[in-house]
């Protein structure tokens, strides 16, 4: 049997199945022999910084650009020579939002069900059902100028979910949420999933793809390494890392802080830098002492688990979001 075509009560184990893909623009190779599965009913997560080839990745999926070369399928069907049926059983959320902000979010879910062929009385009821399972019931007959980024996202993947939507494609989905939309955002796409529906959503937020259950790392066009998320981070040998909040960024804070990192690389945040330590406890003192002979007062220090992030650093050398100065 066709690898990813085998079948469970009429419907492919595998949801998403990628062989040797490649996606070249001129002569610029931007995807470089990807290899993917993802199983049905499950919530992946790929990482990576942008211009790792996540959306071309994602655009080939959802039928909106060929490979240079290999195979793409989902839910069975080839996402060239099938692009049709594959369609039909996919719900995509691109980065850019696409709802209308003069309608209403009822109308919004109307509008798109009927341009998906149901009926009007069917499409009214859909906008209901779909409202009452993103929790937008109370808001539907505000306009979408109205609602908040979280509410207009989650207005959206409603939108995708249209009945026949087996797997959802999301590109970037909570960038502009603050943390808290951030959060129930993804506590929905969790229900989603639990649904059944296999989840598929790229990210260069580490925080997010902890939601998912299982996680890629994509770096210069290659899945770098697979997992769940507490594999990756269990067998990444990190033990420890230092949140040091510095008042200035510079190549003498640098050159300090790099003397007491395990890994001899560090990690910019928006407030100073993470430092790999193997005993954190007692490297402490010595990191304040050390920042205050360069004239540079350390301000919170925290301990803390390694995160996702610090495991895609580890293994790409790469931090996902570029804040060193």
């Amino acid at each position: 049997m066709p690898d990813g075509l085998e079948e469970m009560e009429g419907r492919p184990l595998t949801a998403i199945s990628v062989t040797g893909l490649h996606k070249s623009y001129g002569g610029l190779e931007v995807l470089r022999g990807v290899n993917l599965k993802v199983r049905r009913g499950e919530f992946y997560a790929l990482m990576g910084q942008n211009g790792s080839g996540k959306t071309t990745l994602i655009s080939i999926l959802t039928c909106n650009s060929r490979p240079t070369a290999g195979t793409a399928s989902v839910q069975g069907h080839d996402a060239v020579n099938e692009s049709y049926e594959v369609k039909r059983r996919i719900g995509y959320v691109p980065q850019e939002n696409f709802s209308c902000s003069a309608l209403t979010g009822r109308e919004n879910l109307i509008f798109f069900a009927r341009l998906a062929g149901y009926p009007r009385d069917e499409a009214e009821a859909l906008a209901s059902e779909l409202s009452e399972q993103m929790e937008l019931q109370d808001y539907s007959g505000r306009r979408v100028s109205e609602y908040s980024g979280g509410m207009r996202k989650r207005l959206e993947v409603a939108t995708a979910l249209l009945p026949g939507a087996d797997v959802l494609f999301l590109d970037e989905p909570t960038t502009g949420l603050d943390p808290s939309a951030r959060k129930d955002f993804l506590r929905m796409l969790k229900e989603v999933n639990s649904n059944g529906v296999t989840v598929f959503m790229v990210t260069h937020i580490g925080e997010d793809a902890e939601a998912a259950s299982r996680v890629g790392f994509m770096d210069e066009g290659r899945i770098m390494l697979e997992g769940d998320p507490e594999e990756l981070k269990d067998g990444s040998g990190l033990r420890n890392v230092v949140e040091v909040e510095t008042p200035r960024k510079g190549e003498d804070v640098e050159g300090v802080l790099m003397a007491f990192s395990s890994e001899r690389e560090l990690q910019g945040t928006d407030e100073g830098y993470r430092v790999f330590c193997e005993e954190p406890e007692e490297a402490l003192p010595s990191i304040v002492r050390a920042l205050d002979g360069i004239g540079c007062q350390a301000g919170r220090l925290e301990i803390r688990a390694p995160s996702l992030e610090d495991v895609f650093f580890k293994v790409t050398r790469k931090p996902l979001r570029s804040l060193l100065r």
